[in-house]
C-alpha cells in the first residue's frame, strides 16, 4: 500500500515554513511514502521562486503543482525548464516552458503526478482541461497505474466533473485554487478518491491567508490595495491517500486539518 499526502496551495512564508517542517514529521508519524504540495503562492502569496521550489524539494516533497500564478515570479521560467519536478497547468499550448506532468520512480513502484488547471472564471483561459488530462492519462497509464492530479479550477462543478470523468483512470483527484477546504472526501464507484479543493497551507485568521483588513478595505471601497500574507497561527491542509500500488485504486482518503506550532516541530533547514 501506498501513502500519499497532497497538501494544498502554500501561502506565503508562513505556510511554505509549516509545510518544510511538517513533511518529516507526516513521513515520520503518518507512514507517508510521497508527497505531493501545490506551491503557486508560495512566494509571498503570488507564485514560487528557485530558491523556495529546492527547499521544499529539499525538505522532502516529491512533485510541486502550480496553476494559474504559476508565471508571476520572472525568474520561475528558465528554473522550470531544467527542474521537472515544478509542474505547471498540461493544458497549456505547446511550447510552453516547463512539464504539466511527470512520473517518479520509487520503493513503492512508479508514480505519476498531473497538474490541470480549469476554464471556468480562470484567467488565463487555457485548452479544454478535460480533452488535455485525458490524453495525458491514456499515456501515463501505460506506465502506471498510480496516478495523482492536481485539479486547480475556480468551481465545485468543473472539479467535481473532472473528478467523475476520471473515475477509474487516476488513482485521485484533488482541487486547489479556492484556499477553502471541502468536506466531501469520498471514493468514486472506479476507485477514484476524490476531494473537491484540499484548502490552503497558510495563516488561519486570515481571508484565504492575507491581512482582513485590507480584503475588507477592497469590499468596502472598490480601490485596489495591497494584499499582505497574514501572520499568527498555521494551519495545514490537505488529504492523506492510501492506495493499492498494484491496481491505482484507492482504499482510503483522509482529509487533513493539522495546526503548525513551530515550537512542536522543529526542523533544522541547513
Amino acid at each position: 500500500m501506498l501513502k500519499l499526502l497532497f497538501l494544498g496551495d502554500i501561502v506565503g512564508e508562513p505556510g511554505r515554513r509549516a509545510v518544510i517542517d511538517l513533511v518529516p514529521w507526516f513521513k515520520e508519524n503518518r507512514g507517508v511514502d510521497f508527497v505531493v504540495v501545490n506551491g503557486e503562492n508560495a512566494a509571498n502569496g503570488r507564485g514560487i521562486t528557485p530558491k523556495i521550489a529546492i527547499d521544499l524539494l529539499r525538505a522532502g516533497v516529491a512533485v510541486i503543482t502550480s496553476g494559474d500564478h504559476i508565471w508571476d515570479q520572472r525568474d520561475i521560467v528558465p528554473f522550470i525548464e531544467i527542474e521537472p519536478r515544478l509542474l505547471r497547468p498540461i493544458n497549456y499550448p505547446p511550447g510552453t516552458p516547463g512539464g504539466g506532468s511527470i512520473v517518479l520512480e520509487t520503493s513503492k513502484g512508479k508514480i505519476a503526478v498531473i497538474n490541470v488547471q480549469g476554464r471556468t472564471f480562470m484567467n488565463p483561459p487555457l485548452e479544454n482541461p478535460f480533452l488535455a488530462v485525458q490524453a495525458e492519462v491514456t499515456r501515463l497509464r501505460a506506465e502506471t497505474p498510480v496516478i495523482f492530479v492536481d485539479a486547480h479550477a475556480e468551481t465545485t462543478s468543473e472539479k467535481i466533473a473532472l473528478g467523475r470523468f476520471l473515475d477509474g483512470q487516476v488513482s485521485a483527484v484533488c482541487g486547489t485554487h479556492t484556499h477553502t477546504q471541502t468536506a466531501d472526501e469520498q471514493i468514486f464507484p472506479g476507485g477514484t478518491a476524490f476531494l473537491c479543493d484540499a484548502g490552503m497551507c497558510g495563516p488561519t485568521e486570515s481571508v484565504l491567508g492575507r491581512e482582513i483588513e485590507p480584503i475588507l478595505q477592497r469590499f468596502l471601497t472598490g480601490r485596489p490595495v495591497m494584499f499582505p500574507v497574514a501572520r499568527g497561527a498555521v494551519k495545514v491542509n490537505g488529504a492523506l491517500i492510501e492506495i493499492d500500488e498494484q491496481t491505482g485504486r484507492a482504499l482510503r482518503i483522509e482529509r487533513i486539518a493539522h495546526a503548525y506550532d513551530a515550537a512542536q516541530y522543529a526542523y533544522d533547514r541547513g
